[in-house]
């Protein structure tokens, strides 16, 4: 007996039990609303989500090509249409494709002070909101289609046609949900530990399974692919990594998952230094990547900070800012050592921030990290920060000087113009970039690949097509023949706009609230019927 059955049954049982004041009450409709609404809370869904995470991480340890991905959200509905395009095109399944929630678009788009930089400056409470919204419009895209399957049912037993009334009904008995993890950016947690701990709650309750924390200071974080990034010791990072685990455990989120991300490739400065109780130990590790000169007491100024390291005084180089900078060309030892003393801290996942996109590079520093930690696995960013034509065309370039090529006919610094779109170059890096993320979860052991902002670009992308077209000569065909005939032909389901903002639900709805007396919107006269 399938659910939808136990449900109309356990519905007709309380009916009976409530006698003639229920008569009114169809346990069928009751049955189908519980359907619709599969989870009733937020750490429902967390707990779903959170087992889905784990199974895929188990599964990713056994088979490197089962990585995950992922596309950042800045609107519930973005989400929703990710999630109906993939279940369009991918036999209906959802397997190993989560959502992204990037704190960079947050703030450029979400913010109530405009658009702001990505430097925690927006509300804190608005992640939050956000992942709620998501998973608001990710139960929706249930509801609706869940709907849809109900109505065609009705149809296929007012027609009698048992057969297609028996298909209809297995595929609402094995119904696929829409909702899927959410990877949510908690930035460098909105301030110390405690205040890390509350914003944590506030995103797990709404549904987040999953967070992402990095180890910049709080309160001079900046975006990973800009300059003047500063990190804070690994006893700092780590009291906040802690801080969302218990955040996880109180909610009863036992298996919710931590990325622990490092800046440290790109991050030049700290602003503290490190806490050292005996030699050797973390804090003594920190320091070592100190950017230090040997000096003499006498030579000491007023204010001057000094320690001493292998029985020498040494002062550690101070900017104007006040900042002190780590020694140059460490960033990626940092981002090695930051990487095993998180993952030992209790992190799930590790995210290092790079400057390009090079398979290579990332493989050797996972590669370090792995001999510590063999199971370490990677959150990569597939940045739009980058720009992948030109990073790639150049590494086949200097790929084809080793290889003693001809490479005459190229100028390296000028491979992003278009004259050379059609060369063997162009086809040879554009293989690369295909084949980037299975390459980085076989060499790096990348479990999950994102990209942060594909939305805010093909936003931006669309419009201008638009208004390019719809105010220059086409007109109005611009919007037919750019968007609308394109939806036809594509299958967009929101070409039937009214359908998707829940104008049928609420029919079927009324139905059942109100039987014959319903007054339904989607009639006759209902003009998204010229769509068919």
């Amino acid at each position: 007996m399938s659910n939808y059955t136990k449900d109309i049954d356990a519905a007709a049982a309380l009916c009976k039990t409530n006698g003639s004041a229920w008569n009114a009450i169809n346990p069928e409709s009751v049955a189908r609303m519980r359907a619709q609404n599969k989870f009733k809370t937020g750490l429902d869904v967390a707990k779903y989500t959170a087992d889905i995470m784990r199974a895929d991480m188990a599964a990713f340890d056994g088979d490197k090509t089962k990585y995950t991905q992922s596309l950042g959200c800045w609107h519930g509905f973005i989400g929703q249409q990710k999630m109906i395009s993939i279940k369009k095109h991918f036999n209906g399944q959802t397997d190993r494709r989560y959502l992204y929630l990037s704190g960079w678009m947050v703030a450029a788009l979400r913010s109530e002070f405009g658009p702001l930089p990505d430097q925690s400056m927006h509300e804190k409470t608005t992640v939050a909101s956000l992942v709620e919204e998501l998973y608001s419009f990710l139960r929706q895209a249930d509801a609706r289609e869940l709907g849809g399957l109900f109505r065609a049912l009705d149809t296929a037993r007012e027609a009698g046609d048992e057969v297609k009334a028996k298909d209809i009904q297995n595929q609402i008995d094995n119904h696929v949900t829409h909702i899927v993890p959410i990877i949510a950016d908690i930035d460098a947690g909105f301030g110390n530990a405690e205040a890390t701990y509350l914003m944590a709650k506030q995103m797990i309750e709404a549904g987040a399974c999953c967070l992402q924390i990095e180890n910049q200071v709080a309160d001079e974080k900046q975006c990973g692919h800009q300059d003047g990034k500063v990190t804070v010791p690994h006893a700092d990072f780590h009291s906040k990594l802690r801080a969302l685990r218990y955040a996880f455990l109180e909610l009863g989120i036992d298996n919710g998952v931590i990325v622990a991300r490092t800046d440290s490739e790109g991050a030049g400065l700290t602003k503290e230094i490190a806490v050292v109780k005996e030699p050797g130990d973390q804090g003594d590790q920190y320091n070592a990547f100190l950017d230090v000169e040997e000096v003499d007491v006498a030579d000491m100024a007023e204010g001057d900070v000094c320690f001493n390291r292998d029985g020498k005084l040494v002062r550690p180089k101070r900017l104007p800012s006040g900042l002190y900078q780590f020694r140059q060309g460490t960033g990626e030892e940092r981002c090695v050592f930051d990487s095993i003393e998180a993952i030992k801290a209790g992190a799930d996942l590790l995210w290092i921030e790079t400057a390009t996109p090079s398979v290579q590079d990332i493989a050797d520093m996972m590669n370090e990290v792995r001999k510590e930690i063999p199971d370490a696995k990677l959150v990569y960013n597939n940045s739009p920060s980058f720009n992948w034509t030109l990073n790639f065309r150049q590494q086949a370039f200097d790929a084809m000087v080793e290889a003693g090529e001809d490479v005459s006919a190229y100028d390296r610094a000028n491979l992003m113009s278009a004259e050379y779109d059609e060369t063997q170059l162009a086809a040879a890096a554009d293989e690369k970039i295909r084949t980037f993320q299975a390459d980085t979860a076989r060499e790096a052991n990348i479990f999950h690949h994102l990209i942060t902002l594909p939305t805010y670009h093909t936003a931006a992308l669309s419009t201008d097509n638009l208004a390019k077209e719809y105010f220059g000569d086409a007109g109005m065909l611009g919007y037919v023949e750019g968007v609308q005939r394109k939806e036809i032909r594509q299958g967009i389901a929101c070409v039937k706009h009214q359908n998707m903002s829940g104008s049928d639900m609420g029919d079927d709805h009324k139905e059942y609230f109100a039987g014959e007396n319903a007054l339904k919107a989607g009639g006759a006269k209902n003009t998204s019927n010229q769509f068919g």
